[in-house]
């Protein structure tokens, strides 16, 4: 028997088996996870998404955790907004009419130049009623003064306007107005227009609304014959809250007519002292380019009044 030599082979030594370790998906750290579920019981949509970006900023492997929960919390907050809204019409429609009116009482003193120079006392009531497509709005105000049982300033205003949205910040309104004013020349003067108006502005802090139609005025004069006179009516209506405790208000108007024209401007600044009272300080002015025989032009009034809301 021949003995065969064993044949040895050079291979290449064979590789280790290969350790595969999955990677651990990111965790957000609970001290982040708390500061974010903190935020998100508010609804400060605004707060919310500062944290959320500085939480990504910060912890960039695990964006798609802190997006996530971001997007949680914005479909509750809809879900929420809907909720309250559809809940909100439900009860305008099942108020009565004397239901859902909110308003402001105003007193104060005054100083007056022009056709008189002198300090008194000045009083107003706004009631605003807004429905989901109408809104009512009733304005009452007087200004009297009596020095040595003489009367050097009698005036009072009181107008009542609805408005109706068509859309897209476009709406339609009707005014009734009367003023009285003895030393102004007149014993009673009264107001009938209508048109259409535009919400040019409709912010949270800051709204803008202008009116335009044609208008009917009815004068009694003191030392005249009545007047009936048609013409055009302008007005616009200007609110800014620069602050939770500070509010500028610009409201101006302009009649048109054929004989006289009025033109009046009252500029507002008020500031919050406690729930529901603030301090007012208002400047007005009226113009008349053709007033009664003996009466000034130009009349101004300067206001420091408390205000109340409820």
């Amino acid at each position: 028997m021949v003995a065969v030599p064993a044949v040895v082979l050079d291979l290449p030594p064979y590789p280790p088996p290969l350790l595969v370790v999955a990677a651990r998906p990111p965790v957000l750290a609970e001290p982040v996870r708390d500061m974010l579920k903190a935020i998100m019981k508010t609804e400060d949509t605004k707060a919310v998404e500062t944290v959320v970006n500085l939480a990504v900023q910060t912890n960039p492997y695990d964006k798609d955790e802190i997006r996530a929960m971001h997007r949680a919390y914005l479909d509750r907050s809809a879900q929420l907004l809907a909720a309250r809204s559809k809940a909100d019409k439900e009860r305008i429609r099942s108020s009565g009419v004397l239901e859902l009116w909110k308003g402001q009482i105003e007193l104060g003193a005054f100083r007056g130049t022009g056709n008189t120079d002198n300090f008194g006392f000045t009083g107003a009531i706004k009631l605003e009623r807004k429905g989901i497509d109408w809104e009512h709005t009733v304005e009452l105000r007087a200004d009297y003064q009596k020095d040595r049982d003489t009367i050097t300033r009698e005036q009072y205003f009181a107008a009542y306007q609805p408005r109706y949205t068509l859309g897209d910040g476009i709406f339609t309104y009707a005014r009734a107005q009367f003023e009285k004013d003895r030393i102004q020349g007149y014993n009673g003067r009264s107001t009938l227009s209508g048109g259409f108006g535009y919400r040019a502005i409709a912010r949270k802090r800051v709204t803008l609304s202008i009116e335009a139609g044609p208008a009917v005025r009815r004068t009694n004069y003191v030392n005249q014959a009545d007047e009936t006179t048609w013409s055009a009516l302008g007005a616009l209506d200007f609110d800014w809250i620069v602050s939770p405790t500070l509010k500028i208000t610009q409201d101006a108007s302009a009649y048109v007519g054929s004989d006289n024209n009025t033109f009046t401007s009252l500029t507002g600044l008020e500031a919050g002292m406690a729930r529901g009272l603030k301090a007012r300080l208002s400047y007005a002015i009226e113009h008349e380019t053709s007033p009664p025989a003996g009466a000034l032009k130009t009349d101004t009034i300067s206001r420091f009044s408390l205000v109340y809301g409820f």
